[in-house]
């Protein structure tokens, strides 16, 4: 019990936006691993770019932000490495097609 009442009452409980703004940013990570099952010529190569951009700047400040958010923090890293793995599946498609296209055209 002296555990609930001390999450509650921490700066980073559930009464504070440092709790409920990662749990909400989780929608991010499981929304890219739901679209690793999608092709990867229907990957958006900007809006993935963004997202590794996005992830990696949030990482940083949830790392020196006061208090520390290690909630915010893994939430981000899960979404960096989801939005590289996305980012790899295209880079390896379109290597793919430049690949076809050059055996078609010999």
């Amino acid at each position: 019990m002296n555990f609930l009442k001390a999450f509650w009452n921490s700066p980073t409980g559930l009464k504070t936006t440092h709790f409920w703004g990662p749990t909400f940013n989780w929608s991010l990570p499981l929304a890219a691993a739901m679209d690793t099952k999608k092709p990867p010529e229907t990957i958006s190569i900007n809006m993935t770019t963004v997202m590794c951009i996005y992830s990696a700047l949030f990482m940083r400040f949830a790392w020196v932000v006061r208090p520390r958010n290690p909630h915010l923090l893994i939430c981000h890293v899960s979404n960096e490495t989801v939005q590289l793995y996305q980012l790899s599946r295209w880079l390896r498609a379109r290597r793919s097609m430049e690949i076809k296209k050059v055996e078609d055209g010999a």
